[in-house]
């Protein structure tokens, strides 16, 4: 069971998938707000939330994220905007597959430069 903001207290197969996703964001973030850990890994969390929501949901692992290392998988350009380092799989050649990694702050320097 659970209620999301604005609704009542439902099955939570009845919920759609945002919010499925909302709330089982809301329960791992609870818990790492009373038990932290070094880091969490989240894996296509934001899919299949709306961009308001994405931009919630980037806000609130920013503030987070003083306590908690967050890494990330994701899709979505709102998510990445908020990365620190971006790491990405490439297939330049058919079965053939490389790591591109990308430090943000090096890249910004290399632009103002």
């Amino acid at each position: 069971m659970a209620r999301p903001p604005g609704k009542r207290n439902t099955h939570i197969h009845l919920l759609s998938g945002g919010e499925k996703a909302l709330t089982a964001i809301a329960l791992v973030f609870a818990i790492f707000e009373l038990n932290p850990a070094p880091f969490c890994m989240l894996d296509e969390v934001d899919a299949p939330l709306d961009d308001s929501n994405v931009g919630r949901f980037c806000t609130l692992v920013k503030a987070m994220s003083e306590q908690v290392q967050f890494i990330i998988i994701s899709h979505n350009k709102i998510t990445m905007e908020i990365a620190d380092q971006l790491i990405g799989v490439t297939m330049q050649e058919a079965g053939v597959s490389r790591l591109v990694t990308v430090d943000i702050d090096t890249a910004v320097d290399m632009v103002n430069g």
